[in-house]
């Protein structure tokens, strides 16, 4: 949910993301984000709850490989966008997926609990987001898994345009906080670096990848 060369993300609600998404045909790659492909592919479809959805393409690769989604976002814009994409794929994709407009820092997720809850780029205030993390912990089914994936602070300190605001950005005690002692094991806790050209330019970016199981 961060994007480059905004510098206000305070007003980042519901308007300023239905405007962005209208300022094009399509914002994102329609590819799904490859950490959740890396993370995910060897896991046995269950419930899936994908948190800040955009134009879908998570959740349809999800529901392409047999998962029940919940599809999140603030954006009715992107959600319009994101089913749209989902009946072009067919009713074995569109009909494994429910698309919610919520705004997450005043929303709870919905029960029973999910097999797998991904968060991919939720950048939000510390508070909002220690929050959110402790209910999509609070979310997740014995034996499933939560997988967050962001940008890492090291891109602000290597010139890649990002907001100018330090604390939206996070490592992965962020996120490992939100899990209850003894009853979560952490499989993945790491900074993942690759090439990406924005505008002209290329950087390094860095991703941070949290990958935990709940205890069944």
């Amino acid at each position: 949910m961060t994007q480059e060369h905004d510098s206000r993300p305070d007003e980042w609600g519901e308007e300023y993301w239905n405007e962005k998404y209208r300022s094009g045909d399509r914002i994102w790659s329609g590819r799904p984000n490859r950490h959740l492909v890396a993370e995910t592919e060897g896991l046995v479809p269950g419930r899936a709850l994908d948190v800040g959805a955009g134009e879908g393409a998570d959740a349809l690769w999800l529901a392409a490989r047999g998962w029940q989604v919940t599809a999140v976002d603030i954006s009715s814009v992107a959600l319009d966008r994101a089913a749209a994409h989902a009946a072009e794929a067919g009713e074995g994709v569109e009909n494994r997926i429910t698309w919610l407009r919520a705004d997450v820092t005043r929303w709870s997720p919905p029960k029973p609990p999910f097999d797998l809850v991904t968060v991919q780029f939720m950048h939000l205030y510390p508070n909002p987001r220690a929050r959110l993390f402790a209910d999509l912990a609070a979310s997740v089914a014995p034996g499933g898994e939560l997988l967050v994936v962001a940008h890492h602070p090291k891109d602000l300190e290597t010139g890649v345009p990002r907001p100018p605001a330090p604390e939206l950005f996070y490592e992965g005690d962020a996120v490992t906080a939100a899990l209850s002692e003894g009853e979560w094991d952490v499989l993945v806790d790491d900074v993942r670096t690759a090439e990406q050209t924005l505008g002209e330019t290329s950087y390094t970016v860095h991703d941070l990848v949290v990958r935990a199981r709940r205890r069944g």
